[in-house]
């Protein structure tokens, strides 16, 4: 079979052999007509805890809202700062900046992508409230350098494993390493849901049940035990009042967090697969870099670094190139998928202008910004692409070089 056509993500090839199951819990869904939290969402949030070896998950909306409603948990406000990398999906810094703290920004490790531990406590002031490290395509960050500049300077971690859900430090999962992680389901992780969805991780009971409390605008989300009818009391006195729901009683003000009981049994369907579909991923990456040597490109063709003791998920498959743009016009014109994640750090976005960070201030990660790109990685992902994949570069590297 002649291949002329690699999408960068192909969810049908997913999905089609889990139809059957995931209409099925949708339909369990519509049949109890409970959408909003509830039985499914209690029941994903066990399974997850056990899989991501957590004392707690909790459901929330999105990925953006995970990293929201841990930094409102751990009081970050306005003047406070939050020490983050500068190469990230636009929700680390702005979750910070949305609540009214200052994103202070570090360079990127050339290698990961990850945050530099080495440059995060030249930027801790007294303002300093917390440290979010981001495991960036999978990959999780030096989390035992990231939490000794923590402990010393008594600073919480937030861990933003939006990419990284499955992906493991030395032995331990992301998301159970700092005081808090934060996952994204939508629908091109590694494990995605059917729309938005995300999960707050957590060792800490009283931070957990404060992520709680703010996930449902600061009230239980627990009904009170029925509505009390009044009554005349045996002495014929006047009737007790209607106990109020707790659920219209606010604590502290939070938001609407809530994780749809759709989204939730959707991800119980296939949540059970992650780990094949992961190993999947890691096979075809193994596959890309055995190609890619076999044809002498792996010393001009940068390739994504697993350190001795990570475990890489590969939410994207990430090479670095001299000519970017162009090759992935070139891959383009052949039917071959690809992203740039990302082509503007923080630093220099418009929005951003006002923290007063320079071009060239982040040296590695503007590099990163320019000549990265990333290829097809699902599991699904057949021999045959990856080799129409790799080919379709040569040739692109061998006019390029005159090799």
């Amino acid at each position: 079979m002649t291949i002329t056509r690699v999408p960068l993500l192909d969810l049908q090839a997913q999905f089609q052999p889990i139809r059957d199951e995931v209409l099925a819990a949708i339909t369990r869904v519509c049949d109890s007509q409970r959408f909003i939290m509830g039985p499914e969402v209690e029941a994903l949030e066990r399974e997850l805890a056990v899989m991501l070896e957590v004392k707690h998950a909790i459901g929330v909306s999105s990925g953006t809202d995970a990293l929201l409603v841990a930094l409102m948990a751990l009081g970050v406000g306005h003047g406070d700062e939050v020490i983050t990398s500068t190469y990230s999906f636009f929700a680390t810094a702005g979750c910070v900046s949305r609540l009214g703290a200052r994103p202070v920004l570090v360079d990127i490790d050339p290698v990961t992508y990850n945050i530099d531990p080495a440059r995060i406590e030249a930027a801790i002031t007294p303002r300093t409230k917390a440290i979010l490290p981001v495991h960036l395509y999978g990959l999780c960050a030096d989390m035992d350098a990231i939490l000794a500049i923590a402990r010393r300077h008594k600073l919480p971690v937030i861990e933003d494993a939006a990419q990284a859900i499955g992906s493991r430090y030395h032995g331990k999962t992301a998301g159970s390493l700092g005081d808090a992680g934060c996952f994204s389901f939508f629908p091109s992780k590694n494990l995605g849901a059917f729309g938005d969805g995300g999960l707050v991780t957590s060792n800490d009971d009283d931070l957990a049940a404060r992520i709680r409390l703010l996930r449902t605008h600061g009230a239980s989300p627990e009904p009170s035990q029925g509505a009390q009818t009044p009554s005349d009391s045996a002495g014929g006195g006047a009737p007790a009042p209607l106990k109020v729901n707790p659920k219209y009683l606010h604590r502290v003000v939070g938001g609407n967090f809530r994780l749809d009981a759709l989204q939730a049994a959707v991800l119980r369907v296939k949540a059970p697969h992650l780990a094949a579909w992961t190993e999947a991923r890691r096979r075809n990456a193994a596959r890309y870099v055995e190609l890619f040597h076999a044809l002498g490109l792996d010393g001009i063709v940068g390739l994504p670094t697993e350190p001795s003791g990570y475990h890489h998920i590969y939410n994207q498959f990430v090479i670095r190139v001299p000519d970017r743009d162009g090759l992935r016009r070139h891959l383009d014109a052949a039917g071959i998928g690809t992203e740039v994640y990302y082509p503007v750090p923080f630093h220099q976005q418009e929005c951003f202008a006002d923290l007063g960070y320079k071009p060239g201030a982040f040296p590695h990660a503007e590099a990163a910004a320019r000549d990265t790109l990333a290829l097809p990685i699902y599991g699904e992902l057949t021999v045959e692409q990856q080799e129409y994949v790799v080919e379709t570069i040569e040739t692109f590297v061998t006019v390029k070089t005159g090799k």
